[in-house]
């Protein structure tokens, strides 16, 4: 029974370091994401497309 103890308490102990872990990581901008914004310029002209041909569409 003493071991059900020790294992509760790692396995609480371990969730708090992984919790600590996950907002020291949002705090200090390491999930940012730097690639997709420079991608993101290369698709706009076609989303554009795509809607002005929508609006034409439907407005004939």
């Amino acid at each position: 029974m003493n071991i059900l103890y020790f294992l509760v308490g790692c396995s609480v102990l371990m969730a708090l370091i992984f919790l600590g872990a996950f907002i020291w990581a949002a705090k200090t901008g390491q999930n940012d994401d730097v690639y997709t914004p420079g991608i993101r310029i290369l698709f706009d002209d076609e989303l554009e497309e795509e809607a002005k041909s929508k609006e034409d569409h439907f407005s004939s």
